[in-house]
């Protein structure tokens, strides 16, 4: 796990714990004084005065803690943001729906995702047509993609492996259908890879509507055979 990822976990663990914490302080106080001030035991209430002591205590204690969320938390997004100096460039651009990417030397894919391990990458992300989130669950980061602007945001490719790529952003129809692979793997095989052209999805997803067995193409491709498809019917009739 990388510096950046670990830093996320240790916030995400860090408020959770706070927050169990009070719920079994609060729960145990309310189970405490139901059962000690019970109308069985106390059948007429008395009249309990204010606590000065009490008062600063429980608007003291959570302000020091809400500060220190903050400051821990902004650290992490500080690092989330400041790109290291020697990060590759990967273009990723969003579409209804699947994810390209475009390489230092040019080279596009479709889907899936190829990177070197052992080296810091930072996304440059854009949108062709309405909102996306370009999410990497195991890295921990997630940020939207736009039209019109170019957001950003940076892994370190620390380990070997398969990992998922997701929208996170409800974007249409087959939202949900919009997945791609990040495969991370040797320098020596990413500098092989990178140079070959560009290999054609082949991945499909259901199209709902009346009929769920109908299939659609995901990536570029998708949209010449549905033209060719309308221009076959058309001749037929």
């Amino acid at each position: 796990m990388n510096q950046l990822t670990q830093q996320i976990d240790n916030i995400f663990i860090f408020i959770v714990a706070i927050s169990v914490f009070f719920l079994l302080l609060v729960t145990g106080a309310m189970i405490y004084f139901v059962i000690k001030y019970r109308a069985k035991k106390h059948p007429q209430s008395a009249n309990i005065t204010g606590s000065t002591t009490l008062e600063i205590l429980w608007t003291v204690i959570p302000l020091v803690l809400v500060l220190m969320m903050f400051f821990y938390g902004l650290e992490g997004f500080q690092q989330m943001r400041n790109v290291p100096a020697d990060a590759m460039v990967i273009k990723v651009t969003g579409r209804m729906w699947y994810w390209s990417y475009t390489y230092e030397n040019k080279k596009k894919s479709d889907t899936l995702l190829v990177l070197p391990v052992g080296k810091n990458v930072k996304f440059e992300l854009q949108s062709v047509d309405v909102n996306h989130s370009f999410y990497l669950p195991d890295f921990r980061v997630k940020e939207d993609v736009i039209p019109g602007r170019t957001n950003y945001m940076w892994i370190n490719t620390t380990k070997e492996g398969v990992y998922d790529i997701m929208c996170a952003e409800y974007c249409g129809l087959n939202h949900s259908y919009m997945l791609g692979k990040l495969k991370i793997v040797p320098e020596k095989e990413y500098l092989e890879w990178v140079k070959i052209e560009p290999v054609k999805t082949t991945d499909t997803v259901k199209v709902t509507g009346k009929s769920d067995s109908t299939k659609t193409p995901v990536g570029k491709d998708s949209i010449k055979i549905n033209i060719k498809d309308s221009l076959n019917r058309k001749e037929n009739k």
